[in-house]
């Protein structure tokens, strides 16, 4: 079967199943007022055979006070928890959520760290996998830990396989990029900020909210669409720069542009989180 790189149908990732394709399923469920309710949703009804990640536990790193809400795992310790959900290379991933992707997005991201090239976003999430007509199983025992059965960690590329940059080189480099922040409007702007300490945004960033990728449906926008939205910044792919919150749904406009043709682009992981934990940073409201 066709290897999938961005974004997986319901009806696709249903006939890889029906057929015996080697595929793992990944639950990326999460809600960043409730941690505990993506594992909660897991257990109570997944995709058959899916296993759980967790944002805070396995898709993130230890926190510092200082480098982010959700800092970036050490690529070592990722690698061996890849390898304990049996991801090897080229079997597919595909990993879902139920919130547009936005999770979904940072476990496909950081797959592609890896090296990981057939991992791909289910298109919809959960939601298009039911309305399909998908089959359920709940998990009696609760979330799966890793198993025995994959001892090796994922063979990860030597060297990061995605761009990105760190907040001094991006200090260095304002002005000189496209910033792009994935973030609510009300958020960018400054008018309220119900997750970092302080409101506003990183100087001369473009806002373009995760959601603007999506349809009424929850599902991507066609590539063709995308393409014309990201060209119309003139800007080449190398010279843009992702940031949220705190690297999450930045990874969800990485996936629409690498969705548009348009790859390349590098992700700044500490977001607006790390960033305006140090008060010398410029911040900008409005």
């Amino acid at each position: 079967m066709d290897t999938h790189r961005t974004l997986i149908s319901a009806q696709a990732l249903a006939a890889r199943l029906s057929a015996g394709t080697p595929t793992v399923v990944i639950d990326a469920r999460f809600d960043l007022g409730q941690p505990a309710a993506g594992q909660t949703a897991y257990v109570a009804g997944h995709v058959p055979g899916a296993r759980y990640a967790h944002l805070d536990t396995d898709l993130s790193g230890s926190k510092s006070g200082t480098n982010g809400r959700h800092p970036l795992p050490d690529r070592a310790a990722f690698a061996a928890w890849a390898g304990a959900q049996g991801i090897a290379p080229g079997v597919q991933v595909v990993a879902y959520d139920d919130q547009g992707g936005a999770y979904a997005a940072r476990l496909w991201w950081m797959l592609r760290w890896l090296g990981h090239d057939a991992v791909a976003v289910l298109d919809g999430g959960f939601s298009a996998w039911r309305a399909a007509g998908g089959a359920v199983d709940a998990a009696a025992a609760g979330v799966p830990a890793p198993s025995a059965a994959y001892p090796a960690a994922y063979p990860a590329t030597a060297e990061p396989a995605m761009p990105t940059l760190d907040a001094a080189a991006l200090l260095a480099q304002l002005g000189r990029v496209r910033l792009v922040d994935a973030r609510a409007g009300e958020r960018f702007r400054g008018e309220v900020e119900p997750l970092d300490p302080v409101a506003g945004h990183i100087p001369g960033a473009t806002l373009r909210c995760f959601k603007d990728n999506l349809q009424a449906d929850g599902r991507f926008k066609p590539s063709q669409v995308l393409h014309a939205e990201f060209a119309a910044w003139g800007t080449p792919a190398a010279e843009v720069v992702h940031q949220c919150g705190s690297g999450v749904t930045a990874c969800h406009n990485l996936l629409a542009m690498a969705h548009a043709g348009l790859p390349g682009s590098r992700l700044y992981p500490g977001s607006w989180s790390e960033w305006c934990a140090d008060p010398s940073r410029p911040v900008a409201r409005g």
